[in-house]
Formats: structure tokens, C-alpha cells, sequence
């Protein structure tokens, strides 16, 4: 796989985080012996490496179960899980339409050698032999896809991917979305966790599961994004950038040769809330661009300017002051894709 950067980058000599754009790290992986992904079903061996996994290309459903729409998610920590109060089918979001981008996101395409990359250099996450890329959402309601709990951001980013096609399939603790996407099978699995913060405190937090998950799970790629009920919460907002640091030290830690993507987290209907956002937002790329510098395969994607770049974007892309709705989910699952898509197995 080619080294890539985005159109939308601006790259001095290191990196930089920039609207809708992503951060890249020419660090190096080749694909993990003995951990074969294959699409056919069966139940994931966490022993056995990733075994049974679903792809996009041959739509088998992930750990060999087909979708659970509106099933009750397991108690995670000894926390039961929050009641999904106003949830309901949205079986239309597999088919609704994606919101138009612009002409930056258009030519988003666009490839680019970096100039400090070598091309036996690439991280290759991946698997190399054709079976599917285990890739893990991981957050709180937004990765969930409240209020419909019906696959949020999960259902664009697996129709682009069947579409190209890549062959991809998604793990964790808790499933749902709708049946099918594009045609395959939805692999509905994640680990998203509604109310959730970065630590646990007066909320439980999703940094206890991050060891858990990896050693269970073992994806390539993890989709990071959490905060919004820290600083909307206001549950240790100074800290919140630094415990964040914290919960990227422990997932590459625990997963050194897997791709962390780190999103900004959204901003909300309410601007005292968004002025906090902000702030949060404006420290990850040094996180990020700190985990790179320390060797770590670490990139970034910044939702907060994708959603804002609408300056209509309560109404176009939120569903209520904190969570986005059909439209702002496939924005969301259009930029993870933009920020994984050269990574993939499949056409070049």
C-alpha cells in the first residue's frame, strides 16, 4: 500500500490537523501471521486470533450472528446499560441518502508520497490475504448510534467499504444495526456505550475496556472517538485532553502494531457547550501527533470541522443537542472511510 495524504492536509515538516482532514503516520506493519480473518461466519477466537470474521465483499455477519436491532446490550463493568429511551427503528438510514460534501471532500482522492515516507515503510494494518480488516468502533452513544440504535455511523462507512469493495467487518461487546447494507449482510457488532466518559467517575468510563476489548477482539483498526459527555457534563473538562492522552497510551499499548484513528469529538446545538468542545478539540492533534513522534500508528480525523463547515449544521446534521441524525451519522461514517479507506484490503 502507497503512502497517502489527503488533499485536504496541510503538511508542514511533520503534521497537521486541518478541516474533515486526516493525520497520517508512515509507520510500518505488515500483516500479522496467524491471525487470519476470514469471511464465512463462525464465532470470533480470541485464542485462535480473528477466525470467522465478516467482510463487506463476501457479507457474512460479524461473530457469527445476524443483526440485533433494539436488543438490550450486556452490562459492561458491573454498569447495566442505559435505557434507550426514544429508540426506534430507522430501517431507512441504510438507504438514506448521503449528505453532499463539496468540492474539498470530492477531491479528497488525491494521492501524494510524503516526503519522509519510504515505500517499504507503509503501515499495513491490515490482513494482505483477502479476508476481512477487523475493525472496532469504540465510544459512547454516538458510536452506539443513539437514539435509533440502528448502526449510526457504522452503516455509511460499511456501504462505502462493500461498495469499493473492501472487505471489512466490525467487533465488540454489543450489536445492532439493520440486516443488510448495500446488498451484504451488516456486521453489527461494536463497542459503544451510551453516557459514557473517557474515565470512570461520576459515569462510567470507556477506559477500563480497552485492554478487555483488544485482547478479545484483536482489530486491525480502532475508531476512537469520546468526550462529548466529559465536557458536556463538565466532569473534569481541565484534565479531559491529558485523560484522553491517557486512553490512546493504553490502546497502543496494548495493541502496538493496530491503527488508532482519533476523531474530535461534535460540536452541539448549545455555543457555551461548543466553546468547551473547541477547546478539548484543538488538543488532539498534539496527542496525536505525540503518539506518532513516539512511533505509535496513530492518525487523526476532525468531525468537528466536517459537521461545522455546514453553517446550517444543527439542522442539517443533529438529531438533538448532542447526537447527530441520520444525515450527520453518514457524514460521520464518510470521514472514518476517508481517514481508513488506504489502509483497506482491496482495489487499489
Amino acid at each position: 500500500m502507497r503512502p497517502f495524504i489527503s488533499a485536504l492536509w496541510a503538511r508542514r515538516a511533520g503534521l497537521a490537523f486541518v478541516a474533515s482532514s486526516v493525520l497520517w503516520s508512515a509507520g510500518c506493519r505488515d500483516a500479522s501471521p496467524g491471525l487470519e480473518a476470514t469471511a464465512g461466519g463462525g464465532a470470533l477466537s480470541p485464542a485462535g486470533g480473528r477466525s470467522g470474521a465478516a467482510s463487506a465483499a463476501a457479507g457474512a455477519a460479524a461473530n457469527g450472528s445476524s443483526a440485533a436491532t433494539g436488543g438490550s446490550p450486556p452490562e459492561v463493568d458491573g454498569t447495566p446499560p442505559l435505557s434507550p429511551s426514544g429508540a426506534g427503528g430507522a430501517a431507512s438510514q441504510s438507504d438514506a441518502a448521503a449528505p453532499h460534501l463539496g468540492a474539498d471532500a470530492d477531491a479528497a482522492t488525491l494521492d501524494a508520497r510524503a516526503p519522509s515516507a519510504d515505500p517499504g515503510d507503509v503501515l499495513s494494518p491490515c490482513p494482505s490475504d483477502g479476508s476481512a480488516c477487523v475493525i472496532m468502533p469504540f465510544g459512547d452513544s454516538i458510536t452506539e448510534g443513539y437514539p435509533s440504535f440502528n448502526g449510526g455511523y457504522r452503516v455509511e462507512l460499511f456501504r462505502l467499504a462493500a461498495l469499493a469493495p473492501h472487505a471489512i467487518t466490525f467487533v465488540g461487546a454489543r450489536a445492532n444495526g439493520p440486516a443488510e447494507v448495500a446488498g451484504n449482510p451488516f456486521p453489527p457488532a461494536h463497542e459503544g456505550y451510551s453516557g459514557f466518559t473517557i474515565d470512570p467517575s461520576t459515569r462510567s468510563g470507556i477506559s477500563p475496556r480497552a485492554e478487555v476489548a483488544i485482547a478479545t477482539y484483536q482489530p486491525h483498526i480502532i475508531l476512537l472517538m469520546i468526550g462529548t459527555n466529559d465536557i458536556d457534563l463538565q466532569i473534569d473538562v481541565a484534565n479531559a485532553p491529558a485523560r484522553l492522552g491517557g486512553l490512546i497510551d493504553r490502546i497502543t499499548t496494548a495493541a502496538p502494531d493496530t491503527l488508532l484513528v482519533v476523531a474530535t469529538i461534535l460540536p452541539t446545538t448549545t455555543a457555551a457547550t461548543n466553546e468547551r468542545i473547541r477547546a478539548y478539540d484543538a488538543a488532539i492533534p498534539a496527542l496525536v501527533e505525540g503518539s506518532q513522534a513516539a512511533g505509535k500508528h496513530v492518525i487523526g480525523v476532525d468531525m468537528y470541522a466536517a459537521f461545522t463547515a455546514n453553517p446550517d449544521f444543527a439542522t442539517a446534521y443533529m438529531l438533538d443537542v448532542l447526537h447527530p441524525n441520520t444525515a450527520g451519522y453518514a457524514l460521520l461514517g464518510q470521514r472514518f472511510y476517508e481517514a481508513i479507506s488506504p489502509f483497506l484490503p482491496g482495489p487499489e
